[in-house]
């Protein structure tokens, strides 16, 4: 079988991905200045088949985004608000118990639960607020705090992150989410959030939390002030992570949102669609020791994550349900999809609807 790449100017890095050789660091930059995206495609889907055969997966889920309150008030965020700030909002543990209890009968089976660094909250309240959500919904796997709030809750307390992570998956928590790992180089963290924990603090985060057991997921926010260079850094960093710890489950690239953001003047447009296909592709290609690579709908759009089952991914995500981070950003996708929608987007692309828990379990195949 000839494949379409070994015609082009990445042949050489086709015959590794075809031996299932590991690509290095100058591969990953020939990989984003190239403007071969069918090869770099093919190559991905190459990947993705190897992995995951024809399966594409979703789950039904629901984000709970308990505060807006931050103190550190990064620059591409448009979430983050100051306590007197209109618009600025906590929930109470009744409201966050309601908002769990609303899909206890709907086939739930993951909580995503984040929000901002609130100095208002205590531990406790974090505490309650997992059990709370673990009675109300006993099946589904509770996937709540990022390692930035991971780490916030621990120096609050004068605690270890192990202690924290301990007591809180006591308490129901099952797994972190990726979120604040943004792009690790230290020249973006300092321009774009010098508050926010460095991108080794939230490796470390992560690795404590696969030596308690936990599975986790990663990510990066891209299509901002980072250079080509910085992206393929952070992707090796997190696969030599990976080699280490072993427990993240996914990656999912973040495509940047500028709209309310301090960036909106520099940024001026969002990633385009053939950025977005180029980053899911190279990050499957890089990423040789994760199993999983993730569009999520909600940044790229349904009908981009769907081309991008044909671009290494093998995750659309799930049916979200009221998601206000990347919205406060000027996402203009809705803020959920039926599963019945996922599952015919996943079967319009050629693909085979795995409806997931959060650890990749199977709950049902199409």
């Amino acid at each position: 079988m000839r494949y379409i790449w070994q015609d082009s100017e990445l042949a050489d890095i086709g015959e590794k991905v075809l031996a299932g050789q590991r690509l290095d660091f100058a591969d990953g930059v020939r990989l984003f200045r190239s403007h071969d995206l069918l090869s770099i495609g093919a190559m991905a889907d190459y990947v993705r088949r190897q992995k995951n055969g024809n399966r594409a997966y979703f789950i039904v889920n629901r984000h709970i985004n308990h505060t807006n309150i931050c103190v550190n008030r990064c620059r591409f965020c448009a979430f983050g608000r100051d306590p007197d700030s209109p618009g600025a909002y906590t929930l109470s543990l009744d409201e966050i118990e309601a908002k769990a209890l609303a899909y206890r009968d709907k086939g739930i089976k993951e909580i995503h639960i984040v929000g901002g660094l609130n100095e208002s909250l205590s531990l406790d309240y974090y505490l309650e607020m997992m059990q709370r959500v673990r009675r109300a919904v006993p099946g589904a796997v509770i996937q709540s705090f990022t390692a930035v709030e991971i780490d916030y809750y621990a120096r609050q307390n004068g605690l270890s992150v192990e202690e924290v992570l301990r007591q809180l998956r006591e308490a129901g928590l099952d797994s972190l989410p990726g979120g604040g790992a943004e792009i690790f180089a230290p020249r973006v963290r300092e321009k774009l959030c010098p508050k926010k924990i460095s991108g080794q603090r939230w490796l470390e985060v992560h690795e404590t939390a696969h030596r308690l057991g936990m599975r986790t997921n990663a990510t990066m926010l891209y299509g901002h002030i980072e250079t080509i260079e910085e992206r393929v850094e952070h992707l090796l960093m997190l696969r030599e992570q990976q080699d280490r710890s072993g427990g993240f489950l996914t990656f999912i690239p973040l495509a940047f949102h500028p709209h309310n953001t301090e960036l909106e003047n520099l940024v001026r447009t969002r990633t385009t669609g053939y950025d977005d296909l180029k980053v899911l592709a190279i990050s499957r290609l890089m990423l040789d020791n994760f199993d999983h690579i993730k569009a999520f709908w909600i940044m790229v759009g349904p009908k981009l994550a769907q081309i991008s089952l044909a671009f290494g991914v093998d995750d659309l995500d799930g049916t979200v349900e009221e998601e206000k981070i990347v919205h406060d950003a000027g996402a203009d996708t809705a803020q959920s999809l039926t599963r019945q929608q996922l599952v015919d987007m996943i079967r319009a692309a050629g693909r085979k609807p795995v409806e997931r828990d959060t650890l990749y379990n199977v709950i049902w195949e199409g």
